[in-house]
């Protein structure tokens, strides 16, 4: 007999949540082994539940679903989230996809497309509503802007090195200059895109395709 994929959901509307798990139990291979209205202490429900897949609100009190699905992926890269959502935003659906997520779904797909959308990314394939995939592909086709943000051929070389994920020292080293040269360098390029932090940096170079 097939084994029952196991799943919980983290989604803080109530009414939404249990119609939901009450249509998705009615299919013989899906089980809810969790129903959550947070995403908070989402490593300990994991370990308590033992899911396949992860159905994931995006806005929650508390631990968005973003920032949930990221600690996911680091502690149990092998279990398939789908983030479900109301957003369809460009920067959710890249920020979600970019961290690991299986499939990206709007709240207002059907209960059968979800019952589907879980079996195919259970069968190794991925799922997004129509609107979030049309999205995605207008995002890959946009042209390069490599040029918008005036960066020097050395200031693209370490942005590069940043995405690699490569240190300040290591990328002093590679280049062989001193480290404070490097700090400069990132200084300016913080400044031209306009980011705090290298993590901005590299969200912003792989998103805009600068490298």
């Amino acid at each position: 007999m097939r084994k029952k994929t196991c799943y919980i959901i983290c989604e803080d509307n109530n009414d939404y949540r249990e119609s939901l798990v009450a249509f998705l139990d009615e299919d013989d291979d899906l089980v809810c082994c969790g129903s959550f209205a947070n995403a908070e202490n989402i490593l300990e429900k994991i370990n308590d539940c033992r899911p396949d897949i992860i159905l994931m609100d995006i806005d929650m009190p508390g631990k968005n679903g973003i920032d949930a699905l990221k600690e996911i992926k680091q502690a149990f890269p092998g279990i398939d989230i789908i983030i479900l959502t109301v957003f369809e935003d460009r920067e959710n659906v890249f920020e979600a996809v970019c961290s690991g997520a299986s499939g990206y779904l709007l709240k207002n797909s059907s209960p059968e497309i979800i019952v589907r959308s879980i079996k195919e990314v259970m069968d190794g394939g991925g799922a997004m509503s129509p609107v979030i995939a049309r999205k995605a592909l207008q995002f890959f086709q946009k042209p390069l802007k490599k040029d918008a943000f005036k960066l020097t051929f050395q200031e693209q070389q370490i942005l590069k090195l940043l995405v690699d994920g490569l240190s300040y020292k290591m990328i002093a080293d590679k280049m062989n200059v001193v480290i404070d040269t490097i700090r400069y360098h990132i200084k300016k390029i913080y400044d031209k895109l306009h980011v705090h932090s290298a993590p901005e940096a590299v969200a912003k170079a792989i998103r805009d395709k600068l490298v």
